[in-house]
């Protein structure tokens, strides 16, 4: 009879579990390190969860593998920052409708002595000037939003470093990594080299050591940041209900306001901007 008792209350534990999880509500939302990395979502999402009872899952990837996690359908919002890939992946019919939610910008970061004399030039020369004295340059080299920014400003600078490594006429001042922001500028940091890093990452970046902003200002360096619903007609395991409430929490006039008020030492890290046409 206890042996049975103990078999009753196990089974009966078991099924409250599966009960609970069952009832959890959550999305899964691809998003970019640098949303990750600059402590975004650790400020965001509770406030987001704390009012609607639904969980958000990031799965944290360059923007390319963001994006590639929602071509499968391993995630119901996408939530990135390079808006040719994104405008691509909308024309594919992977995504619903795009929203701009929030910008900042790109600045370039090198040793504080600056060894290439870099310092408040603008950055195509900044990047010329670093290729013709074969100063070391990190590249996250994983195709997310930041390499992809990078190499359409080595481009600006008539330089094109994918046609260079494909060739290998690159020398090895030039060192793409293949790994996140944070990693990219460790490496900087560790070999005195120069890296191109969003703003938000590098302001809640703890590792600064001898590494410095020297380039920063440019409106080429601009970086807009948009959100979009997997699309369920792909994907019929997309949570299009929950997912799309939290996009239009995110460019919600209250959704909006928290991103605004995500600050580092008082500077804002993220600027919303949902109402912006064409961003």
């Amino acid at each position: 009879m206890v042996i049975t008792c103990r078999a009753l209350l196990a089974a009966a534990l078991c099924l409250a579990a599966f009960t609970s999880a069952a009832q959890e509500k959550f999305i899964t939302v691809a998003s970019t390190t640098s949303t990750e990395q600059s402590g975004l979502f650790v400020y965001l999402l509770p406030i987001y969860e704390q009012q609607t009872g639904v969980k958000v899952r990031v799965v944290a990837l360059g923007t390319g593998q963001a994006l590639d996690t929602g071509r499968r359908g391993d995630a119901d919002v996408v939530f990135v920052h390079a808006k040719p890939q994104e405008e691509k992946f909308l024309a594919e019919g992977f995504g619903v409708k795009r929203f701009p939610v929030m910008y900042n910008d790109f600045v370039l970061i090198g040793p504080k002595s600056d060894p290439a004399g870099v310092r408040a030039k603008d950055i195509e020369t900044a990047l010329k000037t670093i290729k013709a004295k074969e100063a070391p340059f990190i590249s996250r080299g994983d195709k997310s939003g930041t390499h992809a920014a990078e190499l359409a400003l080595w481009k600006a600078a008539g330089i094109d470093i994918e046609k260079d490594l494909s060739r290998k006429t690159l020398g090895p001042w030039y060192k793409a990594i293949g790994q996140g922001m944070g990693a990219a500028l460790n490496t900087a940091g560790a070999s005195g080299g120069y890296v191109l890093s969003d703003r938000g990452t590098w302001l809640n970046f703890k590792n600064k050591g001898d590494l410095s902003v020297l380039v920063e200002g440019d409106q080429r360096l601009f970086n807009q940041y948009g959100v979009m619903l997997v699309n369920p007609d792909k994907h019929p395991n997309v949570k299009k209900e929950l997912g799309q409430q939290f996009i239009d929490w995110l460019v919600s006039a209250e959704g909006q306001k928290a991103i605004a008020d995500y600050k580092i030492n008082g500077q804002p890290l993220f600027f919303p901007n949902a109402g912006v046409p064409g961003a």
